[in-house]
């Protein structure tokens, strides 16, 4: 729920608080008395014990080069972080001044801000503020009542598209775009849209000053220009993070799912439902890794974990996905996709429904429906091909089928697309919408370079046939972290193939999937073996070698050198 107050007198703020409307001034009119400010203060989201706000301040005097608004609270509020500004607080007095790139303010020139507190007992709203010192919403600071005059509309949603993707340009990330850049020959793509990913509660606000959520929204209406604009964004730090890795655990413990709800969740949607950014069409890759592990990696299996076996046990996932879908979902402009592995993972029999049915379950618990997802994704941050051409499932060699083989291992699926594809069919049988979309990641799949097969393999085995042809020169299917000989795969594309909504590159090139050996950190991030190009492996990926690359550092970090292997082995070419 939203609430607003423009702190004219009190019968006028009361009106604007119920409404959740801003004072509006009408220019030009005799009878209405000019006001030399109007500052607008709406509690966006509130959560009990916190809060975010927006505040939009409109100055109807001379131009201004820099500002400065004030107000004081009645109650124990306290700002702990802001965007758009530089608030400070001394006791109940609050101070918010203008940053480097918004001071100027012209005659009935508007600037917003916003920030998150929090509180205990009442969190009334402010009533009287000043600009520059001079006290907003009054006729010029005498008590004058002045007519709060029409509305003002705080922009129109999106209405929701089948595809986002289709004609629109997708946000190009500027600090991922400057890292490639900065590379030897990494000009040739960067200017591709790549993923934001939201991997803690910190990252919401930027963290060792980088750009935080609004920023990067803020940038992308930047680069919207007068078209249609997606945003990608990965929501990733539920409770227990990835049960069965180490490398990408995360800062929340098994049984803190109401931290998920109200520090990281909760944010993020008021920042999304901020009308300002109405215009966008924003995607969320929601919680990649999580919901398939309650599948593979539980109840007695090889490859089980205790883990997941927790996860599973306290349903802090499946909440955790179905509040963030919940939350996420109800904003107009807003579009879930929830990870649905990559078909190395989730391809075999004993595997495939039973995970659909478990993301049904997340899409429909903590007030979530099917109506909140939009789609699903595939591949996010692996290595699966897009397209495996040089053999079927269908195929026989010396008298085995391909199924037979040690590389396909009785999967069904042998290449990314036709399991999202077919994925996407069980889907919808198991009670999603038909009209949803697949996302495949092909950031880091093509497999080109000199090892790229240029047909099939031999005929003298079944093994010799799939081996000799296979694009994913990986060791194992169950390999995921760094992974030695991998390239670029096709670039993002809208509408590519039958029932995908688009390919896109949500892993950003050139950040690592864990490091490659022990590093201190304060992100939550464990070491986890199957980053060390030294390990011989677990049930996961058949005791085979890792095939990881060496010198790796933390996940989400930039690692130059696979940046450098993926250019040089992109399929297609660069």
């Amino acid at each position: 729920m939203s609430r607003s107050r423009t702190a004219v007198l009190a019968a006028l703020a009361l009106v604007a608080g119920a409404s959740g409307t801003a004072l509006a001034v009408v220019p030009g009119d005799p009878g209405i008395a000019a006001i030399p400010c109007s500052v607008d203060y709406k509690v966006q989201n509130d959560w009990g014990s916190g809060f975010t706000a927006a505040v939009t301040v409109t100055n109807n005097s001379a131009a201004k080069s820099s500002w400065s608004v004030k107000w004081a609270y009645a109650g124990s509020q306290k700002v702990t972080n802001a965007w758009n500004a530089k608030v400070t607080q001394s006791g109940t007095a609050v101070t918010a001044n203008n940053e480097t790139y918004n001071g100027t303010l012209a005659t009935g020139g508007s600037v917003s801000f916003g920030f998150q507190g929090t509180y205990s007992g009442s969190n009334a709203i402010p009533t009287a503020f000043t600009l520059d010192g001079v006290t907003c919403n009054v006729d010029n600071g005498t008590g004058t009542p002045t007519d709060p005059g029409t509305p003002t509309d705080p922009g129109t949603p999106s209405t929701k598209v089948d595809n986002p993707y289709a004609g629109a340009k997708v946000y190009v990330n500027p600090e991922w775009s400057a890292k490639a850049a900065a590379e030897t020959g990494g000009s040739r793509i960067s200017n591709q849209p790549t993923g934001v990913w939201l991997d803690r509660i910190a990252a919401i606000n930027g963290v060792n000053g980088g750009m935080g959520l609004r920023a990067h929204l803020d940038a992308a209406l930047a680069q919207k220009g007068s078209g249609e604009e997606v945003v990608q964004l990965v929501v990733y730090d539920l409770p227990g993070r990835d049960c069965s890795a180490l490398a990408s655990n995360g800062e929340l413990g098994p049984t803190e799912i109401d931290k998920y709800k109200t520090q990281f969740i909760d944010p993020i949607a008021a920042i999304l439902a901020d009308s300002k950014y109405a215009g966008l069409r924003i995607v969320t890759t929601v919680e990649i890794d999580s919901l398939p592990n309650l599948v593979t990696n539980t109840g007695g299996r090889p490859t089980a974990t205790p883990a997941c076996d927790t996860m599973k046990a306290n349903g802090n996932y499946v909440k955790g996905v179905g509040y963030a879908l919940n939350k996420l979902g109800a904003i107009p402009n807003v579009y879930n996709y929830i990870d649905a592995g990559h078909h190395g993972w989730l391809g075999w029999d004993d595997n495939f429904a039973s995970s659909a049915q478990i993301m049904y379950q997340a899409a429909t618990a903590e007030g979530a429906t099917v109506d909140d997802v939009h789609g699903f994704i595939t591949n996010t941050a692996n290595y699966g091909a897009l397209k495996e051409n040089n053999f079927t499932i269908n195929d026989t060699v010396a008298g085995k089928s391909v199924r037979e083989s040690k590389w396909v291992d009785w999967n069904r699926y042998v290449d990314e697309q036709s399991y999202a594809q077919a994925f996407r069919n069980q889907l919808v049988t198991t009670g999603f919408r038909s009209n949803i979309g697949m996302l495949i990641d092909t950031s880091r799949n093509g497999w080109g370079g000199a090892a790229r097969p240029t047909g099939p393999g031999a005929t003298t085995t079944v093994d010799t046939y799939v081996d000799g042809g296979r694009y994913d020169r990986r060791i194992h299917l169950g390999n995921w972290c760094n992974q030695a000989g991998a390239g670029l795969g096709e670039r993002p594309k809208a509408a590519p193939a039958a029932g995908i909504d688009a390919y896109v590159w949500m892993k950003p090139p050139g950040e690592s999937d864990g490091a490659s050996s022990a590093i201190a950190n304060d992100e939550g991030k464990g070491f986890d073996r199957m980053c060390d190009p030294t390990y011989t492996g677990n049930p996961r990926n058949n005791n085979n070698m890792s095939g990881a690359l060496s010198n790796a550092p933390l996940s989400g970090h930039w690692f130059s050198a696979q940046f450098q292997q993926l250019m040089q082995n992109a399929y297609p070419p660069l």
